[in-house]
């Protein structure tokens, strides 16, 4: 993907204002920012500056784009706006999702909200966050589930307590257009390559266990399998160059705001560098 440009941010708004549909005018005070003015905002200082905060992105617009959003709001007016756009980021995240993708890779981190020994005072999320446990010892938050294709673009996605076995999500990040899904070793259970025979046609290529000595691979199997890392990649771009993972919000809307603004993102980017 080519740098993006000052001038680009036009661009980004009139795809985002073709897709999203305009505010109906009510008999209350008319809104402040349209739709596609907010959603435009956050996936430009996603992209371009890595804002890791609203509060990040409005001192942005304040400073460097009043002349591109004249009526920008105070802070708090700013993330009203930001919740009320929530569903069309959702919208416009499923609908730039690669879902014929053929061959996909699948896997999922871990998505800390707070430190261990916060756990028990963490309020925010209190109902929809649990304790999990990955190569990397015991997290408390959410585990972000997710396939991709062979060059990185998502396929789909799905957000669950940090609590929830991988193989569990398979029929959420497959579907009828998928012929091979690659996952690591969790992925490889037989009840659910089955399942997922039966329910997609779906043929399921994982490690074999540590006690499965005598399974065999063909070399093709065995280049796809290879391929595994290439999904390490995306979390590593999502977590370290977006912040994905973040303990500031302080409502359950500002996480999702949070994860969608930011996978949005990297699919937007993804897509771009795949034309």
């Amino acid at each position: 993907m080519l740098p993006l440009q000052a001038n680009d941010i036009a661009d980004l708004y009139c795809w985002v204002d073709d897709v999203v549909p305009q505010k109906k005018r009510g008999s209350g005070k008319p809104p402040v920012l349209s739709n596609a003015e907010v959603i435009t905002v956050l996936l430009w200082c996603t992209m371009t500056l890595k804002q890791k905060t609203l509060k990040d992105v409005h001192a942005t617009l304040s400073l460097y784009h009043r002349a591109d959003f004249p009526r920008l709001p105070k802070y708090n007016s700013f993330i009203d706006e930001v919740h009320r756009a929530l569903p069309h980021l959702f919208d416009l995240l499923s609908r730039s999702l690669s879902f014929e993708e053929a061959v996909r890779i699948m896997d999922s981190t871990m998505l800390p909200v707070c430190k261990l020994h916060r756990a028990d005072r963490h309020k925010t999320a209190r109902n929809k966050v649990a304790f999990g446990k990955n190569w990397q010892g015991w997290h408390f938050g959410f585990k972000l589930h997710i396939s991709t294709s062979l060059d990185g673009r998502l396929c789909a996605l799905a957000l669950t307590g940090a609590n929830v076995y991988d193989a569990q999500m398979e029929h959420l990040l497959l579907n009828e257009y998928t012929r091979l899904a690659v996952g690591d070793t969790l992925y490889g259970a037989r009840v659910m390559r089955e399942r997922m025979w039966r329910r997609y046609g779906t043929i399921i290529i994982s490690p074999p266990f540590p006690k499965q000595k005598k399974k065999i691979a063909t070399p093709w199997q065995i280049t796809l399998l290879d391929q595994r890392s290439k999904i390490e990649s995306v979390f590593d771009y999502l977590k370290e160059h977006l912040h994905l993972v973040s303990s500031f919000p302080r409502s359950m809307n500002g996480y999702l705001v949070h994860y969608v603004r930011i996978l949005l993102s990297y699919q937007i980017m993804a897509l771009s560098r795949a034309f």
